[in-house]
């Protein structure tokens, strides 16, 4: 009985040994296309079988505010001097560009952050905060954004953008934030 099922064993590890054999697939025949020029999603590549297979390829446009390479992408942050509220005439493009682009799209929101270093007291940070992005919002109304839009709010010297205690890291950290929802 033991040698039966030795027998047995051997015969069902040959089955499954040759049912898992690496046999070749043969390629699928495609159907043979050739790309027009007209069609710039359309692209050909040659197949196994040398024949020419299409793909299509459908494009998709990010909006702005999530498009890294745009200009509403990268440029959200406004920059103040020590102690102050008021936008510098450095901005005024940025701030325009921004408000346009709300103005465009009225079902956007975006939140206006502002920031401050770390010198003075907390609640003297918040309040500054405030001030800054409360700023950056009316200027945004000027052109074309609407207040039901934008939530104007302050971190005061919670979230630094840099953590140096110099002059070069509190005029990075004195600043607003304009942030877009991610979708």
């Amino acid at each position: 009985m033991n040698r039966f099922h030795l027998c047995a064993l051997a015969i069902i590890l040959t089955g499954v040994f040759a049912g898992c054999s690496s046999t070749p697939v043969a390629p699928v025949e495609t159907a043979t296309t050739t790309p027009s020029p007209a069609t710039s999603a359309t692209t050909g590549t040659l197949g196994a079988s040398g024949s020419v297979a299409s793909s299509s390829v459908t494009t998709v446009a990010l909006a702005p505010h999530l498009d890294p390479s745009s200009q509403i992408s990268k440029e959200r942050s406004v920059y103040f001097d020590y102690d102050g509220f008021s936008i510098k005439s450095e901005y005024a493009v940025l701030i325009e560009r921004q408000g346009r682009y709300l103005r465009s799209q009225p079902t956007l929101t975006v939140k206006i952050e502002g920031n401050a270093d770390e010198r003075g007291s907390a609640e003297y940070n918040l309040a500054l905060g405030q001030k800054r992005a409360e700023a950056v919002l009316k200027a945004l109304e000027i052109y074309g954004a609407k207040d039901t839009q934008m939530e104007a709010i302050s971190w005061g010297r919670e979230r630094p953008k840099a953590t140096g205690h110099d002059e070069a890291a509190w005029a990075q950290n004195r600043r607003v934030d304009l942030v877009y929802p991610r979708q």
